[in-house]
């Protein structure tokens, strides 16, 4: 899924970099914890304190992709596991458009996850994915969109 945000892309970088401030986008996230001092790049290791209804769990991430202004690709090693991906690209102005045109970007969310036998297993993968997860993948982009040309105007 993805959402059109009215910014360039270095400030979606600048706000999806930090790491630490998933928290304020993600409201599924309630802390994160890094392990170590890296807290930015490939290799970066953090606990993500998830919250989804009445499910709370610890989410051990590992960052496996790290291009800046570009891809953060990430492994999910824990109850949960698989791996997820932002995207961030330019969208470039529409044929005839002013020179006036704010930049626009695209950021795109992927994730494929699995989940443990006791949490339901691939029954729900199938099932929380289209009706649980992805609702609140839409809900933090749109917060982080918010959050972005709140902060860019």
């Amino acid at each position: 899924m993805s959402v059109e945000i009215d910014a360039t892309p270095t400030q979606v970088w600048a706000t999806v970099e930090a790491i630490e401030r998933h928290v304020d986008w993600m409201h599924d996230a309630t802390a994160i914890r890094f392990v170590g001092e890296q807290t930015r790049g490939a290799g970066t290791e953090f606990g993500c304190d998830t919250k989804v209804g009445p499910i709370k769990l610890v989410d051990h991430m590992a960052i496996t992709e790290w291009e800046p202004m570009a891809v953060i690709g990430v492994r999910h090693a824990g109850v949960v596991s698989g791996v997820g991906k932002f995207t961030i690209a330019a969208i470039e102005p529409s044929t005839g458009s002013c020179n006036g045109e704010r930049s626009r970007t695209l950021f795109a969310w992927e994730e494929r996850l699995s989940f443990p036998w006791w949490l339901g297993g691939r029954l729900v993968a199938a099932v929380a994915g289209p009706a649980v997860l992805r609702p609140i993948w839409r809900r933090n982009l749109r917060a982080l969109k918010l959050q972005i040309e709140s902060s860019s105007s």
